[in-house]
């Protein structure tokens, strides 16, 4: 029996943060993935290598976790004054399924510098050395973010000194501006959707508990650890090895999800993985990361452990990383309170692979809370380029 030849497309395989993914530019994918659809998503499947049920993505690029398991188009920007589109897909491991969702704060670093890389930039804005300012529109959310990327002799500056807990080498240096971050879906549409910086969630099969629901960056739904039976220093094994509490888990997520207006009935959830995030918080303590170092109380505002895709995350993902910033810079949320209250420009957190800084610009404006801009530093760099091959009836 006859079986179609495999076909290759033009890729980039990528770090950016604490993720990996794989990166195309829009005009070098096939003509019926070229749009959004059934095609495209059949192709991002069999690229990562999922529906997997042996959860390991072998017959793929995935990593089998939900940092890994990503794929990015970049084209040149369709919004004035921008320089690229990207488009970010979070590809499930065990389900066939592409959620749309929402942004990867990770992979934004990465898109800044493929950007360049791919030509996708107009020369004329590039320096032979310096830094390079690109203007990057996020589609799934209809977000700017500013990327800050340095360049030596006209070409992306990938190594440097930069260090970022939950990488293992240093890198160059990559500054992140995401402005006006809110997003903007949901009944409220507004930073806090129920306009609550508080809510009280009924949650079946744990009860009542407090939460923050905020939409900077990416929804998201803070609690409190104590109110969960968590100190917010346990590490990746420590909950996913743990189906119960993973179902508890996805339970609060739900029940954030159907507060926020994201979904209407608990049945959809199941189609909306990616977002909302759900975080768990708490005042400052001393703990080993995952690497065996050593995180000092006094060197962080809070912790804060985050799950995605339904398991923890090995360190703190970039938009969740903006929620945190953003709400610990407005006074009352349970992210404020966790790091000691009042007012702040910048905090610093503990998460399970040791530490990061993010800053944000708040201000109360008749009567609502909005951000300008939440900033924060990450790297980027290629580790693989040239095809990727599927077969030649995927898509």
């Amino acid at each position: 029996m006859a079986h179609p030849a495999q076909i290759r497309i033009p890729a980039t395989y990528m770090r950016g943060g604490t993720s990996k993914g794989v990166f195309f530019r829009l005009q070098d994918l096939p003509a019926s993935c070229q749009q959004p659809g059934a095609a495209r998503d059949r192709l991002f499947l069999r690229v990562i290598g999922s529906p997997d049920p042996y959860a390991a993505h072998i017959d793929g690029m995935g990593g089998a976790t939900s940092s890994t398991s990503k794929c990015v188009i970049l084209s040149k920007s369709s919004v004035p004054d921008h320089d690229v589109d990207y488009l970010y897909g979070q590809v499930a491991i065990d389900k066939p399924f592409v959620d749309w969702s929402g942004n990867c704060g990770n992979l934004s670093t990465a898109a800044g510098a493929f950007a360049l890389h791919a030509g996708l930039v107009d020369p004329a804005r590039i320096p032979d050395n310096g830094v390079c300012v690109v203007r990057i529109w996020q589609a799934n959310i209809r977000k700017t973010i500013i990327a800050h990327v340095p360049v030596s002799q006209g070409q992306v500056q990938e190594s440097g000194d930069f260090e970022l807990d939950g990488v293992t080498f240093p890198a160059a240096e990559i500054v992140l501006d995401f402005l006006d971050p809110s997003d903007d879906e949901g009944e409220g549409a507004a930073m806090f959707p129920t306009g609550n910086l508080v809510d009280e969630l009924e949650v079946p099969g744990v009860g009542k508990l407090q939460a923050t629901l905020i939409t900077a960056g990416i929804p998201t739904v803070f609690v409190n650890a104590a109110d969960i039976g968590y100190t917010g220093t346990e590490l990746r094994e420590q909950i996913n090895t743990d189906p119960a509490a993973l179902q508890r888990f996805e339970a609060i997520r739900v029940a954030g999800a159907l507060r926020m207006g994201l979904i209407k009935t608990p049945e959809e959830a199941a189609t909306r993985q990616h977002t909302p995030k759900i975080a768990f918080v708490a005042p400052p303590a001393s703990y080993s990361a995952s690497s065996g170092k050593t995180i000092a109380a006094a060197d962080i505002d809070l912790l804060v452990r985050a799950l995605s895709m339904g398991k923890l995350h090995h360190a703190m993902m970039g938009t969740c990383a903006v929620a945190i910033g953003t709400a610990a810079a407005i006074p009352g949320t349970l992210v404020n309170l966790a790091a000691g209250g009042g007012a702040r420009d910048a905090v610093r957190f503990g998460h399970p692979s040791g530490t990061l800084r993010v800053g944000a610009a708040a201000c109360l404006l008749d009567g609502s809370w909005t951000v300008s801009k939440a900033s924060m530093s990450r790297s980027a760099r290629i580790l693989m380029e040239g095809w990727v091959r599927v077969p030649g009836d995927t898509c």
